[in-house]
């Protein structure tokens, strides 16, 4: 979950190093560093907080070298602290090395290593690979071999670039379970742990497999396992511009993916979508067609609010295509021994495609011999390589943590593919055409939503005082209540829950006062008297009412305080457009109370480690 920039070429290098941070802050903020050549030695400088604190020391540094690491840091051994800050020295202080990932060994390898003789400054595990490699080097004197032997040794995961004051020209990169993806520039080379710190540079890279590492010299590079073995790898190129990676006018960049919804969505259906044929064209997935088709059982693994979307693609499934549907946290599925059938179907949805949870998922369904297909947003990732068919979301970089767009991008494709596989079996073209011409809607009514953020505004200011919220919602609006509460917790601090508007009274009826915002996705559906009587039970407890419910809905506005309207829509379809008002309503809440939204305190985007 940590950002790794390495650089190795005629720039100046710390330049480089720190726009490559800046650009990977997003992937953790607790301290940042950078190693660089000064005078034939490797110079480090690092510090706790955000890349700015590392950009004032660094002022006045004159990097002699063409070669330098640098890394931006999201916690796991050992507190942020200038100390535990990456880069990391070996004891003779001429290996330095930034890691993203937890090698699980760590403790046995410091006891041998302290047992030779060897010190610890630091309470990292990322210290004792530094050191390992440090005294494979001093006995071996060849810095590739000591890396290669140092990783076969290590349990866990890894993404790696280091460096040796011996080798001045020599970079080298390494993964396992975690992302590592190097550009190839002119006569320049620049590692990652995200394509976002390349593409100023070179929209040609390379991904890097499990167990493989790279060797990167002024003369060029070669892949190979880390039993020496060389490799061949495939050059892919940055399917999106630089001014994606900006905020673009917007104050933050979460504000800025909201208001891309209604692009996103569409270029999540481009292509793809057929409406005069009321069905849908998915060649990422028309390999594995008929196994879907044949399916017994689809089950859908994911975390967070990848969670949330595959929650609403359950209810998708299994009422277009009559497949029964089980949605699995991956970090509970890897762990509690599944049932699983040769004619099962594992789909699992990520953002970045490098959720650790998930790929892990993957593993254990794959090894079972079960299909697995991804759902991401990221082009080359993990996820979409380690899975035997999928389809892209096309949404675009997403920067802000707290997920947005992406989300709004899965319920379409999931939608998409519900459709395909619905057609595929006994749903007829003219259910099929109401469906896809609802689709084709979506981008123009996310932009009536958006003549609403003064309004919505409004409510956020008035409430941003509530300690605590609860969302409720019925059939496919449960699963937005879920996403609702997630977001107003993950950047505001706030507490919130999350629940089906039904089981308020199991429970969550004991918390409602006249102090209580409870937010209602009450929209026109087949249960809509339901979700009516619920609010009704809020309002005898004088609990404060916001609802987001369909144009033209006068009914809703005598029962509740605030009602904040959406476009109407098809039922399977509401989430797209019922979550945009939390969203905003999640942000400007966070704004009021002058929390950095953008990067909340304790999370990362990509969670790469168990």
């Amino acid at each position: 979950m940590c950002g790794i920039v390495g650089y190795l070429g005629a720039r100046r290098v710390n330049d480089v190093l720190l726009t490559g941070l800046k650009r990977l802050e997003y992937r953790g903020y607790d301290s940042a560093g950078i190693s660089f050549f000064e005078n034939g030695n490797i110079k480090t400088i690092k510090k706790s907080g955000k890349v700015t604190e590392l950009e004032k020391l660094l002022i006045g540094e004159n990097c002699t070298g063409s070669l330098g690491i640098a890394h931006t840091r999201w916690a796991t051994h050992g507190e942020p602290n200038d100390t535990n800050a990456h880069p990391h020295s070996d004891q003779s202080g001429k290996i330095s090395l930034v890691h993203n990932g937890i090698i699980e060994n760590y403790i046995s390898l410091k006891k041998g290593l302290t047992k030779d003789g060897y010190t610890f400054r630091t309470e990292t595990d990322s210290e004792v690979l530094t050191v390992l490699i440090g005294a494979i080097y001093e006995a071996e004197n060849d810095f590739e071999k000591a890396v290669r032997l140092a990783l076969a040794q290590v349990e866990g995961t890894f993404g790696i670039a280091v460096i040796c004051s011996d080798n001045p020209v020599q970079l080298i990169a390494a993964r396992r379970g975690s992302p590592m993806v190097f550009g190839i520039g002119n006569n320049e080379y620049i590692a990652a742990s995200d394509a976002s710190a390349i593409i100023q540079y070179t929209r040609s890279v390379v991904y890097l497999s499990d167990n493989e590492m790279v060797v990167i010299n002024k003369d060029g590079f070669q892949t190979k396992t880390i039993e020496n073995d060389l490799t061949k790898n495939k050059i892919h190129q940055i399917d999106y511009d630089l001014e994606q990676l900006e905020k673009g006018g917007f104050n933050h960049f979460m504000l800025k993916e909201i208001f891309e919804q209604n692009s996103t969505v569409k270029d999540a259906f481009r292509g793809r979508l057929l409406v005069d044929e009321g069905n849908v064209r998915l060649g990422g997935l028309s390999d594995v067609a008929e196994k879907l088709r044949k399916a017994k059982r689809i089950i859908i693994t994911a975390c967070g609010t990848s969670w949330h979307s595959a929650l609403v693609g359950e209810y998708m499934l299994e009422s277009l295509a009559e497949i029964p549907v089980e949605v699995e946290y991956a970090s509970e599925f890897r762990y509690r021994n599944p049932i699983l059938d040769e004619d099962d179907i594992l789909i699992a949805i990520s953002q970045s495609g490098e959720t650790a949870d998930t790929l892990a998922a993957i593993k254990e369904a794959t090894q079972r011999g079960i299909t697995a297909l991804g759902i991401v947003n990221v082009v080359g990732s993990s996820i979409a390589r380690d899975t035997s068919a999928g389809v892209y979301i096309h949404a675009g970089p997403e920067i802000g943590v707290a997920s947005t767009k992406a989300f709004t991008s899965q319920i379409t494709v999931l939608a998409l593919i519900a459709l395909w596989l619905g057609r595929m079996k006994n749903l007829s073209a003219t259910q099929g055409k109401r469906i896809a011409n609802a689709m084709k809607q979506l981008p123009e009514q996310i932009e009536k939503i958006y003549e609403k953020v003064d309004e919505i505004k409004a409510i956020a200011d008035e409430y941003s005082s509530s300690r605590n919220f609860l969302y409720l919602g019925r059939g496919y609006n449960f699963p937005v209540a879920l996403e609702g509460a997630l977001k107003l917790k993950e950047i505001s601090y706030i507490h919130a829950e999350g629940y089906p508007a039904a089981e308020m009274k199991h429970g969550p009826i004991a918390l409602i006062d006249d102090n209580m915002p409870v937010v209602f996705i009450a929209t026109k559906d087949e249960i809509y008297d339901k979700i009516l009587s619920n609010i009704q039970e809020v309002r005898a407890r004088r609990g404060k009412i916001i609802a987001i419910a369909t144009e033209g809905d006068t009914l809703i506005q005598t029962v509740a305080n605030h009602v904040i309207y959406i476009p109407e829509t098809l039922p399977m379809l509401t989430p797209i457009l019922a979550v945009i008002p939390l969203q905003l309503i999640a942000y400007y809440i966070a704004v009021k109370l002058g929390c950095n939204v953008d990067q909340p305190r304790n999370l990362a985007k990509s969670v790469t480690v168990e």
